[in-house]
């Protein structure tokens, strides 16, 4: 059912809830947010966690055992499937989404 297919007075009293200063959240799209997959790999998880308590790419490397070229190849692969700016805007979204 879309919005426009709501009962007015379910549609009222959502304006009245958002007009106090409530957010007001379809279940539909609620269902929808929680049935996205991880897009992420493990290594990719993993050094993003790394970079989110800032460490370098040279940092990261020597943790993880990896080269700091290929620390930056997971980053920058996480940070395009995440749609984010930065590795520290990836990490940011993927531990909102809970993936972190």
């Amino acid at each position: 059912m879309s919005i426009k297919d709501a009962p007015s007075d379910s549609l009222a009293d959502a304006v009245r809830k958002i007009h106090a200063g409530k957010i007001i959240v379809a279940p539909e799209l609620v269902t929808e947010a929680w049935a996205v997959d991880d897009p992420l790999s493990e290594n990719e998880r993993k050094v993003l966690r790394f970079s989110l308590e800032g460490h370098s790419s040279k940092e990261i490397g020597d943790l993880t055992f990896l080269f700091a070229g290929t620390v930056r190849n997971y980053l920058s692969e996480a940070t395009s499937k995440l749609g984010a700016k930065n590795r520290i805007e990836a990490a940011r979204i993927a531990k909102q989404k809970g993936w972190l």
